[in-house]
């Protein structure tokens, strides 16, 4: 005997359960080619339709006159000249002059405190107030309020507020200090202010 054999075949490579199933010989594969193919198509008819879309929508806004921006302005007649004021013949007309804001003094002499109060449970001091409108137009007011310490320390301060008060009429408000404050705080008005309604 010879032992002359020849020698083994070389081993041949498993597939793999996942790979793709091999191709059979003669037949290239164009999948790529086609996905490639698709996808630039698809992007032309897309850039296509942006551009028609936009040339429609200038070519409209070109064609359609907008009405005016709406005006937040109350109505007003369409007329120039000032409203007739009926006046007897012969008489002037009488102009009263406007009544701006007060403060101040005059303003301050409207409101009086009632009351000084601390709270008990919370030590939260507040002022009562009576306000009395001293002009002769319906009126709103501004009360600014301060507390004060034993020795004349502003401890915290409060604000009272009315409206459309009327010539003469009179209301109680209060102002509400924020915070604690020790037994025997006093209340004094710091500043008021008048506005004509």
């Amino acid at each position: 005997m010879s032992d002359n054999l020849p020698p083994p075949p070389p081993e041949q490579p498993q597939p793999s359960p996942w790979a793709p199933p091999a191709t059979p010989p003669g037949k290239p594969q164009r999948t790529g080619l086609i996905v490639s193919l698709a996808v630039g198509g698809g992007l032309v008819v897309a850039g296509a339709l942006v551009a028609l879309v936009y040339s429609l929508l200038d070519s409209v806004s070109d064609s359609i006159a907008l009405p005016p921006a709406r005006s937040d302005a109350p109505y007003s007649d369409p007329y120039d000249e000032e409203p007739y004021d009926e006046q007897p013949y012969g008489e002037d007309p009488v102009e009263e002059e406007p009544e701006t804001v007060t403060s101040g003094p005059a303003a301050e002499k409207d409101v009086t405190i009632t009351k000084c109060v601390r709270d008990s449970l919370i030590g939260w001091q507040h002022a009562d107030l009576t306000i009395v409108n001293g002009s002769r137009s319906p009126a709103g007011y501004v009360v600014f309020v301060e507390f004060l310490d034993a020795k004349g320390t502003v401890l915290t301060d409060g604000i009272a507020t009315t409206d459309d008060l009327a010539p003469g009429a009179s209301v109680k408000v209060k102002a509400q200090g924020v915070g604690e404050v020790p037994t025997g705080t006093t209340c004094r008005v710091k500043q008021v202010t008048r506005d004509p309604m």
